[in-house]
């Protein structure tokens, strides 16, 4: 955290600190025996060819334009309601989430795309920059989404089971987000006035438009569940076919394909060097013992667990204050994995309650990408809506955070919300 205040990118901090323990607790000689291959056990995992095909597919749609295209669907639909244009760039955001991955990315594409709309449409700048903030954080928590397989890969977790168990929290979030629109315009009319109703056939058109984007979110979910293609297999088939989209589509040249690969190089590096940083970190950790010994003390002592899962909860909100979720992910699930799976939460199951722990934790981390004071969306979306204060902003997203956290204990009291769509869909 020191290093942090800092300003040490996040990466370097963990592998700095694991480091100076390491050769604490077992000796110069030792670490250089685990530096010789440190990195080569780390990025040789196959699985972790998921992550850059995964971004691929993100950045191909963001550098295609196909992010219009879900907005013109889901406009077509709502946005002659009173608040309808909000709700549609929330839909929008959900809609992007399952083909990019990523909640910044998310935040920005639909930024571009419907904060014009928005304008034009008399929105409020609290209205119009709160929903798109919000809406962003659905990219890391609509399928497919890189903390999860990052989640994933830390815990042995199967990837196609968190996908599915995101499926259902991630559409509660998004009707979540659409009720809090429906209530703010309900009591403030003017920050969202209805806009122009779209006939039929402009609505047919918009949704043959869109079911190409569709098709492919049914083909790498249903695939990877399906057991008819691995998760790398199905980024694969996804990043093929949003390239093929966004050629067909017009919206992509060669300059924007440069751009995409160059994009995914740039994240690949950087959460490879985080990955790398968090192995050496959790060597240390392994070596002092330390998450046993803290599931053991929590164990002897009569604390209840939804307690200590409460707690839990409000450290990843806190720490949502200083680092990025991804770096929330890889610093702390070495510490509170073995925790959890040393509790008993309602009678589940270590592999339920391992899908169950990912998603609660994954929710409350995407809480850091919208409150102060570093709230990575919100920033992103201010500095497109350059005519918006940023306190408008900050108090805009306030309602979608009480959306957030009725969400989050829903699911801490109802695991079933994430495990029963799980359950169903296996043989």
């Amino acid at each position: 955290m020191v290093l942090l205040v800092l300003r040490v990118p996040i990466g370097m901090a963990m592998f700095t600190v694991g480091a100076a323990g390491y050769c604490y607790l077992a000796g110069t000689e030792v670490i250089l025996n685990v530096l010789k291959h440190l990195a080569y056990a780390r990025l040789s995992n196959y699985d972790l060819v998921v992550i850059p095909l995964f971004l691929l597919m993100g950045q191909l749609a963001t550098q295609g334009g196909l992010s219009r295209t879900l907005f013109r669907l889901v406009e077509a639909f709502v946005g002659h309601l009173r608040g309808g244009v909000a709700m549609a760039s929330i839909g929008a955001c959900a809609g992007f989430g399952a083909i990019c991955g990523s909640s910044v990315a998310t935040a920005a594409t639909m930024g571009q795309v419907a904060l014009p709309e928005l304008k034009r449409c008399g929105y409020s700048g609290a209205l119009s920059t709160g929903c798109l903030a919000a809406g962003g954080t659905l990219g890391i928590l609509i399928p497919p989404s890189i903390p999860l397989v990052i989640y994933a890969i830390l815990t042995q977790e199967s990837i196609g089971d968190l996908f599915v168990a995101a499926i259902v929290p991630g559409a509660i979030a998004m009707l979540g987000y659409m009720l809090v629109v429906v209530a703010v315009v309900t009591f403030n009319p003017e920050a969202g006035p209805a806009g122009p109703r779209s006939n039929w056939r402009e609505r047919l058109k918009a949704l043959r438009q869109a079911l190409p984007l569709l098709l492919v979110f049914a083909v790498v979910i249903v695939g990877i569940y399906g057991g008819w293609a691995n998760p790398t297999e199905a980024a694969a088939i996804g990043a093929a076919a949003c390239a093929l989209l966004a050629v067909t589509s017009g919206g992509m040249r060669w300059r924007g394909f440069l751009d995409s690969a160059l994009g995914t190089a740039q994240a690949t590096a950087m959460i490879f060097l985080v990955l790398l940083g968090a192995d050496m970190l959790n060597s240390t950790l392994a070596l002092s013992n330390m998450p046993v010994e803290l599931a053991t003390w929590v164990q002897s002592h009569a604390f209840s667990h939804v307690a200590v899962m409460g707690v839990i909860l409000l450290m990843y909100i806190f720490l949502g204050c200083v680092m990025d979720s991804l770096a929330m992910i890889l610093l702390t699930i070495p510490i509170f994995y073995p925790l959890v799976m040393g509790l008993d939460f309602y009678g589940l199951p270590n592999a339920d309650k391992s899908v169950w722990f990912g998603i609660l934790a994954l929710m409350v981390v995407e809480i850091g990408l919208v409150h102060p004071p570093v709230g990575m969306n919100v920033f992103i979306i201010n500095r497109l809506a350059k005519d918006v204060p940023l306190v408008e902003t900050f108090k805009g997203v306030i309602p979608f955070l009480l959306s957030d956290f009725v969400r989050i204990i829903l699911l801490l009291c109802f695991p079933s919300i994430a495990l029963f769509l799980v359950h169903a869909l296996k043989p």
